[in-house]
């Protein structure tokens, strides 16, 4: 865990989004390249979206990134 005003250290790079950002609107996705998983922040039921379920990306779960807040 990296405190908000720290950068990760890499390899891992932060995803930004709005400060008001809720699970209810954005979209975690992540998709495996290379034995390694990329990682990007949509708006969700947009046509973005879509494209990246469409070529394989895939959401996360909402418990797997909570997972990360009890630590």
């Amino acid at each position: 865990m990296t405190p908000p005003e720290d950068a990760p250290p890499a390899p891992w790079h932060p995803v930004r989004g709005d400060r008001d950002a809720s699970m209810l609107w954005y979209a975690v996705m992540r998709k495996r390249v290379k034995g390694v998983f990329i990682g990007t922040l949509c708006i969700r039921h947009c046509e973005h979206h879509a494209s990246l379920l469409q070529s394989g990306w895939q959401e996360v779960p909402v418990e797997e990134i909570a997972e990360f807040q009890a630590i």
